[in-house]
């Protein structure tokens, strides 16, 4: 029942996130004004605006002008209502839960905002980062190098705090290396600085393995997609601006969700 509450309360979230993919790009507020059609302005009413449902029974479209509501929001929602599902099912009513639920619901709203604008917003990747960083001091971040080290300390909070923050050091100084690596081959931005700041978000939720791991997955699947693509679509692939994030973040999610989520829960089982 908690997992299942929990999976609405996801396609809540998931709706405001689509505000957030839509309007922080654009430099609008979140807050004001209320939910409207991008084509006609048309406030919408709050009938029309119910996760999942609204979508299907307008088919997809403005109730005032016809336009043609973008499948994007139908499916943050959906993805966001998993998450949280997923997360409470497995992990039960833990701080563990909410943690692994809020990780996932930044993930898809950075997934998105780079899949349709190539911009990742600073207040899911740095204020990611900042939220990733408290987390762990009350979950223990996983694989963490400083937890190995000081496994007998007794203020294992703290250590676990700093194995977040030298994750996010680690991980963001490596987009960053790389970044300034391939403009100084290529003389062109190769990694946006959203890249680098998102790998800073990834590496405090995750830990220096997950996240490492999300980075080596996410490189492979822009590689392979990215290139497969362009192949497809006849574009040129030196000039084309792949959205990086957008694979690190679906490989981040991955990783987190079969690492913290399915690797706890089976501990669980065993216990």
């Amino acid at each position: 029942m908690v997992a299942l509450l929990a999976g609405l309360f996801g396609l809540l979230i998931g709706s405001f996130l689509n505000v957030c993919i839509y309007r922080m790009p654009r430099d609008l507020s979140v807050v004001q004004p209320r939910s409207f059609c991008p084509e006609c302005n048309h406030t919408i009413a709050w009938f029309d605006n119910i996760p999942l449902l609204s979508y299907a029974i307008l088919a997809g479209r403005c109730r005032r002008c016809g336009h043609r509501i973008p499948v994007r929001y139908p499916v943050v929602e959906l993805l966001t209502g998993v998450v949280f599902f997923c997360a409470f099912r497995f992990l039960g009513s833990t701080l563990a839960a909410v943690k692994f639920a809020v990780f996932g619901a930044i993930m898809i709203a950075l997934v998105f905002s780079d899949l349709e604008e190539r911009i990742l917003p600073d207040e899911f990747t740095l204020g990611g980062t900042a939220v990733g960083v408290i987390f762990a001091a009350f979950v223990p971040v996983s694989g963490g190098v400083l937890l190995l080290i000081f496994y007998s300390s007794k203020n294992q909070w703290l250590v676990s705090l700093c194995d977040s923050v030298l994750a996010a050091a680690i991980c963001s100084g490596a987009l960053w290396a790389v970044r300034g690596l391939y403009e100084k081959v290529r003389n062109r931005e190769g990694l946006g600085l959203g890249d680098v700041k998102m790998g800073a978000m990834i590496g405090a939720f995750l830990g220096i393995q997950g996240a490492l791991l999300a980075l080596m997955v996410g490189s492979l699947l822009g590689v392979v997609i990215g290139l497969s693509y362009t192949w497809f679509t006849g574009k040129d692939a030196s000039t084309y601006e792949l959205p990086f994030g957008s694979f690190l973040g679906a490989a981040a999610l991955g990783v987190g969700f079969f690492s913290e989520v399915i690797f706890n829960w089976y501990n669980r089982l065993g216990a």
